[in-house]
């Protein structure tokens, strides 16, 4: 199994790809961490290449699907689609959570981008002998997906392995900017090569993507040897009197040992059950609305993940307490989904999808920051398998009410139906931090101390 370690706890030979140049950049500023450090750098490259190559499948069949294939019942189509694309990370956390905690991160990582390679690659090499079958196509969803869903928790988990500790905000940071780089170019190349290519040009493009990833993946060393544990250990807040890590708890009883976290992801879940339904949304006002085509889907998910990419990279100068900056975020949020339904106009929904994306970033920052330093070290593979599974629980029934309600009420209402839906919650989650302990919010902790630290001191 691949140690858990900064690159101070590292192997000799490979302390060199992890450590923080020497040489400061020009102006006495440091490199970007993904500069600096190669082998951080090129996991997250890999995770870029298969984000994007996930999300350029989904959104462009959701086009597909709306546009061409899906005929009268188009929005419960779409909606089945996203479903499935979302069930493995729900249906298998407790084997996620398993198999990340038993088996070496570089292996999970290398072997699901390459499953997802060659799953993609025989869906291509059938849609170009015929013509895609729908099932097909959800059954390529349902695969791809339980790739991703191995693939991204194991990197979160991985991110305390692969950089120093000073730097973990830094690597969240670019990690979460993953998802929106994925929107951005993924959700921008989607619609596009529908129109041009159909469906046999995006599942190539996505298989082309994964290989890449395995590729990058397969070439980067991980921590390895005994020293790679050292630092771990003396991270780990429960590890007895200078012992080895305590062993993984049951996943039951990881988030019942976390009140506070607890809480905050419960409401994230509720508000994720009614902002995740922009992907059902925004192709039927496409088409319906602004009549349309491909090329406003993409300028819409465009906007959305380039706002994404600007919050992940700002929300960590939002001043404030975590709970306070995501109640406020999550009220801006339900403003930006139900503008659209008010005015009807690409301007206000290319506008609105920007400001609700730079939410999400902000909101994804900040949170993930903390998690990864109060969950200890021995859970936190258990615990990002969970946060996914109960964050990743409601998109499939968004999805499927949102598109049988798509079928039977205009795009417009279901904007003002998704802001309705999220201002109750931004409420719920400022009245949680209301009701824990004012404290300031954590900020990094420096080279060589304790990482997590207990939940009461976060509130």
């Amino acid at each position: 199994m691949t140690a858990h370690g900064t690159a101070a706890g590292t192997a000799p030979e490979t302390a060199t790809e992890a450590a923080p140049a020497t040489t400061p950049a020009a102006g006495g500023r440091r490199l970007p961490l993904v500069l600096r450090n190669r082998r951080f750098g090129a996991v997250w490259a890999a995770q870029v290449l298969t984000q994007a190559a996930g999300r350029m499948f989904q959104v462009g069949a959701v086009w597909w699907l709306v546009g061409y294939a899906g005929g009268a019942d188009r929005g419960l189509a779409s909606g089945v689609f996203l479903a499935v694309s979302t069930l493995p990370a729900v249906a298998l956390a407790p084997l996620v959570a398993r198999v990340i905690a038993r088996c070496p991160h570089r292996t999970v990582l290398g072997g699901s981008a390459a499953a997802a390679g060659l799953v993609a690659l025989g869906t291509a090499v059938w849609t170009y002998s015929t013509a895609l079958p729908m099932a097909v196509a959800y059954g390529a969803a349902l695969l791809l997906a339980g790739c991703q869903a191995l693939f991204d928790p194991c990197l979160t988990t991985s991110v305390p392995e692969l950089v120093e500790d000073a730097d973990i905000e830094a690597a969240t940071g670019f990690e979460l900017a993953t998802q929106s780089l994925a929107g951005l170019a993924g959700g921008l190349l989607g619609p596009l090569v529908v129109d041009a290519a159909g469906p046999a040009g995006i599942i190539t493009g996505c298989a082309g993507a994964y290989l890449l990833a395995a590729a990058l993946i397969g070439a980067t060393r991980f921590p390895t040897g005994p020293d790679a544990h050292a630092t771990d250990q003396a991270k780990d807040a429960r590890a007895p009197d200078g012992g080895g890590p305590a062993a993984p708890r049951p996943l039951r009883r990881i988030l019942a040992e976390l009140p506070f976290v607890r809480r905050v992801l419960l409401c994230f879940a509720a508000a994720n059950l009614f902002t995740t339904a922009v992907f059902v949304v925004m192709p039927l006002f496409t088409r319906a609305v602004l009549h349309s085509d491909g090329s406003t889907v993409a300028a819409l998910e465009a906007a959305l993940g380039a706002g994404t990419l600007v919050g992940s990279f700002t929300g960590g100068r939002v001043p404030g307490s975590p709970t306070a900056v995501g109640a406020g975020c999550l009220g801006l949020l339900a403003v930006a989904l139900g503008l659209p339904g008010l005015l009807g106009s690409q301007a206000a929904a290319v506008g609105s999808m920007a400001v609700a994306g730079w939410c999400v970033g902000v909101i994804g920052v900040r949170f993930v920051a903390l998690f990864q330093r109060l969950v200890p070290t021995g859970d936190r593979a258990g615990f990002f398998a969970v946060m996914q599974a109960l964050l990743g629980a409601t998109f499939p029934v968004s999805s499927l009410v949102f598109g049988l309600l798509g079928d039977h009420l205009s795009p417009r209402t279901l904007c003002l139906v998704q802001a309705l839906g999220v201002l109750p919650v931004a409420a719920a989650l400022w009245w949680t931090g209301r009701r824990e302990p004012a404290t300031p919010d954590p900020s990094p902790a420096p080279q060589g101390a304790p990482a997590a630290q207990p939940i009461e001191d976060a509130r």
